[in-house]
């Protein structure tokens, strides 16, 4: 792939004040897209806006992704700041694992507004100028757990399912329309949310954090955890110009653990 062949394109990150999306902006930065970085943490997207070293090429805009009125007013700002958005990364997340009689309506409605509610009206932000102008990139950081079921985690993994869900049928609204829609699904992927997974695990359990790590990499038949640049060139390809005919698909990025 060409460094700059996304030169001119505007690229919108959201959780992208560490972990995947961290490594995802910086990726799209060294293809040539400007980025901006949406997040809750004004102080963590300053701090990964200065690390990127991106200058007037990166800008920072603090947003709840599941807040209909923030969401319209941080695109609106991003738009202002940077232009027209022709890549969209939804990868602002959370995930909070409870036995399923455990999960209450608050857990519930929090994975889904953040993981799915959150992807629909960011999409829904930059869909209309991408169909005027007929081009454009939006990739889903949805997870295994949208591909298959976890337990303990029902309410992630139901949000996750609806991102997939979404994904192919907007893919299929849009497809003669220049715009592609696709997920990328990683397995447990050595970020913050891993660390709060086997925090969470090692608090309930009596077990250390290495046999916490020991569990969890059990899914993977590479016996590893995933890598957040691994991730990130999954997003990279499918915003590049040659994979305009990819659309509507949802790829593991797990080491083998969906085949």
């Amino acid at each position: 792939m060409s460094e700059l062949m996304l030169a001119e394109h505007h690229a919108v990150v959201t959780g992208g004040g560490s972990g995947i999306g961290a490594a995802t902006a910086a990726m799209l930065l060294r293809a040539g897209a400007r980025v901006t970085l949406m997040g809750r943490d004004a102080a963590k997207l300053e701090t990964q806006r200065d690390a990127l070293g991106g200058g007037d090429k990166v800008a920072c805009v603090s947003v709840d992704v599941a807040d209909e009125n923030a969401v319209a007013a941080a695109f609106a700002h991003a738009v202002e700041g940077l232009g027209d958005i022709d890549i969209l990364v939804n990868n602002a997340g959370q995930a909070t694992a409870a036995p399923f009689v455990q999960t209450d309506l608050a857990l519930w409605k929090r994975m889904l507004d953040v993981n799915l509610t959150g992807a629909f009206l960011c999409t829904r932000a930059v869909l209309p100028a991408m169909l005027a102008k007929k081009s454009g990139r939006i990739v889903n950081v949805a997870s295994t757990a949208g591909q298959v079921g976890y337990p303990y985690v029902a309410a992630y993994c139901a949000s996750k399912h609806g991102v997939i869900g979404m994904t192919r049928a907007l893919a299929l609204e849009v497809a003669t329309q220049g715009v592609t829609v696709n997920a990328v699904c990683p397995g447990y992927t050595e970020t913050e949310l891993l660390q709060a997974s086997l925090d969470q695990i090692t608090r309930k359990t009596s077990r250390s954090e290495a046999e916490a790590r020991s569990i969890l990499v059990r899914h993977n038949p590479q016996q590893r955890f995933v890598q957040p640049d691994e991730v990130a060139n999954a997003v990279l390809w499918l915003c590049a110009p040659g994979s305009s005919a990819i659309t509507g698909q949802s790829i593991s990025v797990s080491g083998g653990e969906i085949t």
